[in-house]
């Protein structure tokens, strides 16, 4: 974990790369409960057996969604700012999910500051996740999620 002191010391590191976060195995419990909380039960994610037996991915895969819900624990893991007294979620910018993510596949997050905007009493601070897919050429999503950190 990258561990900033104070917003200028962000603002120095826009176009790198602020840390990488530990694998995280997306279990079929997971994408169920998923599902269920958002109402999203399409087969291709709640039907293991229908999803071996019809699906293109012989198996079933986890939702776009999920993958993106995954963000706030992938940055958590790779950056702090000491200084911050609070953060809050801006918005996003761009997302595109790239790659299925089939039940019991392993993702982390690879996260660049794309950008570094000064506000008052802070900063928005726009950073590009990678969601990678162990075992995977392509990755799951490419998010670029904006925040506002209060100083």
């Amino acid at each position: 974990m990258k561990v900033l002191n104070n917003l200028d010391e962000a603002k120095a590191l826009i176009g790198e790369e602020l840390g990488l976060s530990s694998w995280q195995r997306i279990s079929q419990r997971q994408i169920s409960r998923f599902g269920k909380v958002t109402g999203d039960q399409q087969w291709i994610h709640m039907a293991p057996i229908k999803a071996k037996l019809y699906s293109p991915f012989k198996t079933t895969i986890a939702h776009g969604f999920l993958v993106l819900s995954l963000l706030p624990k992938f940055l958590e893991e790779t950056y702090s700012i000491k200084s911050a007294k609070m953060g809050v979620n801006y918005g996003l910018n761009r997302v595109r999910f790239t790659a299925p993510v089939p039940v019991n596949s392993m993702v982390r997050g690879r996260v660049i500051l794309k950008d570094f905007k000064e506000i008052k009493n802070g900063a928005k601070l726009t950073v590009e996740v990678t969601v990678e897919l162990k075992d995977s050429s392509k990755p799951a999503c490419i998010a670029e999620q904006v925040f506002l950190i209060y100083e």
